[in-house]
């Protein structure tokens, strides 16, 4: 990635307000299931198993995160958030659900996979509605982009997925395009994905349907001979 792609941030942090409750859970649980690399992270070591990682890039409040999680021990979940509100609460989530495959980062997500994350050695990205950034002047700071499309695409296994979703026309169609003219990625579909039986229905998708926004899903894999056409 070059120097300007990484100087503008896909997010904002605002001074949004947290409860007690996440306060809490943050102050006590972030040390147990937080982690702060200095390095290449080794997710064997992290988790204590071989399982698949998958991480999930802003995560929101984590609701869908944990269910997901919940359902599919087998495999792991590293969730990277900049907002302490949502951290908070899926800290609550997992102590809750007694979960024991997902871990969080709290930080920016390019910089952290960049500099933590090796080349090929994870299962999947999830990236559900992330900010889309409507105004032209602001196209610059969306994040499924290129080169960051490229930067995962590298960190993937082969065979390894990308599945993001926006409720936003304009940013699915972007994203379809910077997706599609990433090297060694392929659209499973056509054009846009299925929806996911196994994918609960996120807060921000429930926003989008009250809205009359239509659901764009996509899903593309990582293949070794290259970006097939």
């Amino acid at each position: 990635m070059d120097r300007d792609s990484r100087s503008v941030r896909s997010f904002v942090l605002r001074a949004g307000k947290i409860s007690t409750a996440q306060k809490r859970s943050y102050e006590e649980l972030f040390p147990v299931y937080g982690i702060k690399p200095e390095g290449l992270i080794d997710a064997g070591s992290l988790f204590g198993n071989d399982n698949p990682l998958v991480i999930e890039i802003g995560f929101g409040m984590g609701r869908a995160t944990a269910a997901i999680a919940e359902s599919t021990p087998e495999i792991n979940y590293l969730g990277l958030e900049v907002h302490k509100p949502g951290i908070g609460k899926l800290l609550w989530e997992i102590k809750e659900r007694e979960l024991k495959n997902i871990k969080i980062f709290h930080g920016d997500a390019r910089y952290f996979i960049m500099n933590s994350i090796p080349d090929k050695s994870i299962f999947a990205f999830h990236i559900f509605f992330p900010d889309p950034w409507p105004k032209k002047r602001h196209h610059k700071r969306r994040l499924l982009t290129r080169p960051f499309t490229d930067l995962l695409a590298a960190k993937l296994l082969d065979g390894g997925y990308i599945y993001a979703i926006s409720d936003w026309t304009d940013y699915g169609n972007w994203i379809l395009k910077e997706l599609s003219e990433t090297p060694g990625l392929m659209n499973k579909y056509d054009a846009f994905a299925d929806k996911l039986d196994w994918r609960p229905q996120t807060e921000f998708e429930k926003k989008g349907l009250l809205k009359n926004h239509e659901i764009l899903e996509l899903f593309f894999y990582k293949t070794s001979i290259g970006n097939v056409k």
